[in-house]
């Protein structure tokens, strides 16, 4: 189920007191936007290294921490299309980082099909916001909510990612066995579920992906449909 604009509107609403004492601090948007950058940068070299626990809960606050600038530049007047820019460059520039870091980390822990699983994740991930900011920069979906549409949208993600990292990490080298007999292969439990997550994402950003398409066109279809309308009207 996708997240409603209302729902983001709420959440946002509990986080204005956190964002607003770091505007008192002497902190702006972008700065919020840059040390939020920032903590998800660590996360994702925390990946690198396999620490899968820690690196998931950095990750984690450095994706709760983005929502503070946006929330305090709607707070104290302060929003701007080149605020707004940085925001979502900034976003997809860690989001990649967090992959990348995934990429290292799964590579270097010898599963070599993990990280096809981090790639495919990543992938999926930038279709969904590519989508989205592409049909905004035609003008579909102009005030119609395109965030709200599809069942993984970056919050979705991210809480299925971190939560992987988190469980995956807890469970560790323990193993399980896939196939009979004594030739089944041994897999790690903790990496079989960073898999399992990065699956998860990649199949459910893919159908956010269609939904988006199919909403957009729509909207192109009801365009179309007002236009011959009025041409008959006239």
């Amino acid at each position: 189920m996708a997240i409603s604009n209302d729902t983001r509107s709420r959440v946002k609403k509990v986080g204005e007191p956190i964002a607003l004492f770091f505007g008192r601090l002497g902190l702006t948007p972008d700065g919020l936007t840059l040390i939020g950058f920032a903590i998800t940068t660590g996360g994702a070299i925390l990946l690198g290294l396999q620490l899968w626990v820690v690196g998931g809960l950095v990750v984690f606050v450095g994706g709760v921490f983005d929502m503070f600038d946006g929330t305090l530049a709607r707070a104290t007047g302060q929003v701007t299309k080149l605020g707004a820019f940085m925001d979502s460059v900034f976003d997809r520039w860690g989001e990649a980082l967090v992959y990348v870091g995934l990429v290292a980390g799964l590579a270097a822990s010898g599963w070599v099909n993990a990280p096809i699983f981090a790639a495919a994740a990543m992938a999926s991930a930038f279709l969904v916001s590519y989508a989205r900011a592409k049909s905004e920069g035609l003008g579909f979906s102009a005030g119609t909510g395109m965030a709200a549409v599809g069942v993984m949208p970056r919050e979705i993600r991210l809480v299925i990612l971190c939560g992987g990292l988190v469980v995956g990490g807890l469970l560790g080298t323990e193993v399980a066995t896939a196939g009979e007999g004594a030739g089944g292969a041994t897999v790690p439990l903790g990496i079989l579920v960073i898999e399992g997550a990065l699956a998860i994402i990649a199949l459910g950003a893919t159908i956010t992906v269609v939904q988006r398409i199919f909403h957009t066109r729509a909207q192109a279809r009801a365009a179309v449909t007002t236009t011959e309308a009025g041409e008959q009207a006239s």
